[in-house]
């Protein structure tokens, strides 16, 4: 009952993430007061097993389907449920890690103490935390990522925040069919790490051949200056106008940046794939590359731009208008198709991430 209620409320607020909605925020306050009734209604039972048959299946429920506010409110009413674990002998920081509910998870960062304690439970097959964490997510949950890359790059970042909470110990001890916790993880995503590797070179290919196309019309551009060079001196003929200068900016930072991006992409095509590298270093070498193929896209157009205007548009500055017109469409193009891919890089890597303290609200 508690569950259904919370997960009504979090539909709602989904729906209402685009926009403020003031009826949203009323209908999750409102849904919060009925679970603390409803705690109340329990507590007021004075059963202590019927208190903890219910207690136990709601808040293990709702640490599955990722309700964080269920369990904080059966904690704050019931703090003995926090220990309930299920027939597996998973407690709730067990279940989240298995179901990859970060929502649940960062409820430790609100504990004032026992979280060493909350950490140290093994289940029934000699699995520690560590070995939950290296399991393979979900589908549901991994879907929820887009690219394999990044897919892997999430499963390492939870792997590395529970093992923020375990004792070193912990990383050293087996489980009952004798595998470490990175054992259980190398075998999990074993499959994760191919296809991520096939999707960062698929990637990194097409990137490749169009950096390498940019530096050598780039390079050739520089060469043969537009209108020519003067006979005499071997000086640009339109050495003086202010065109001819914004050209030879553009084109220059078009040629390093092309190359620099080109030899990004050769960095992760020619990369070992080892599983750390999923961490941070091939995101990182991903943004660059992807920042700087598209500062040599724009600025590869902004010298073509320059040049059309020198050779054809005789002074007359009415011509920019269409020429500016025209060089937005291949920028703005390569922007909607690559920016959400380096959006999702840059904040999967460098951003808050999903964990942390979400609350000043004590929790147990």
């Amino acid at each position: 009952m508690l569950c259904r209620i919370k997960e009504q409320s979090n539909r709602k607020r989904k729906s209402a993430s685009h926009k403020t909605c003031p009826k949203a925020k009323i209908d999750a306050s409102s849904s919060n007061q009925l679970v603390k009734s409803l705690c109340e209604k329990i507590r007021s039972s004075n059963d202590s097993k019927v208190i903890d048959l219910i207690c136990k299946d709601v808040i293990l429920i709702a640490t599955r389907c990722g309700i964080h506010e269920v369990v904080e409110e059966v904690v704050e009413s019931f703090p003995q449920a926090i220990w309930y674990v299920d027939k597996d002998n998973y407690n709730i920081f067990g279940l989240a890690v298995i179901y990859r509910c970060e929502n649940v998870f960062n409820l430790i960062y609100q504990m004032c103490g026992h979280k060493q304690a909350m950490m140290v439970t093994r289940d029934k097959n000699g699995n520690n935390m560590l070995h939950l964490a290296g399991r393979l997510a979900p589908f549901d949950k991994l879907n929820l990522v887009p690219g394999a890359a990044l897919q892997m790059q999430r499963e390492l970042q939870w792997f590395k925040e529970v093992e923020k909470f375990v004792t070193p110990r912990y990383k050293q001890l087996r489980n009952d069919d004798n595998e470490f916790p990175s054992m259980v993880f190398t075998k999990e995503h074993k499959k994760l790490v191919e296809e991520g590797e096939k999707w960062m070179k698929d990637t990194a290919n097409s990137c490749t051949i169009a950096a390498a196309l940019i530096a050598t019309i780039a390079f050739a551009a520089v060469i043969t200056v537009p209108g020519g060079t003067n006979g005499t001196n071997g000086v640009p003929v339109f050495s003086k106008a202010n065109a001819f200068i914004v050209f030879i900016i553009s084109d220059a930072i078009s040629l390093f940046t092309s190359t620099v991006s080109l030899l990004m992409f050769l960095s992760i095509l020619t990369s070992r794939y080892a599983e750390g590298d999923f961490l941070y270093v091939l995101p990182k070498r991903l943004i660059i590359g992807l920042v700087t193929l598209f500062m040599s896209i724009t600025t590869m157009i902004l010298a073509f731009s320059s040049t059309l205007y020198l050779v054809f548009g005789n002074n007359k500055e009415w011509t920019l208008i269409p020429v500016a017109a025209l060089a937005c469409l291949p920028v703005t193009s390569f922007a909607f198709l690559q920016f959400p891919l380096l959006v999702d890089l840059i904040s999967s890597t460098y951003g808050h991430g999903i964990f942390g303290k979400k609350s000043d609200r004590l929790f147990y």
